[in-house]
């Protein structure tokens, strides 16, 4: 069950959000969605993405999104 905290984010923004934040440092995860089989948890589904898409991921976290 999610907790009063998890509920009060919207999912969809969320996922939104996360959308953006990824475009700005010119990183698409296309499978990016909301997981339909489990609504109580309120999953942002990531899915797959490339070994170049991931190295490029974990360096924008490293730097804090900064170029």
């Amino acid at each position: 069950m999610a907790t009063k905290e998890q509920q009060d984010i919207d999912l969809f923004v969320s996922m939104e959000s996360l959308r953006a934040a990824l475009a700005e440092v010119g990183i698409v995860i296309p499978s990016l969605g909301i997981d339909s089989a489990s609504p109580a948890l309120r999953l942002v589904e990531l899915g797959r993405v490339r070994s170049d898409v991931a190295a490029r991921l974990a360096q924008a976290i490293q730097r804090g999104g900064r170029e």
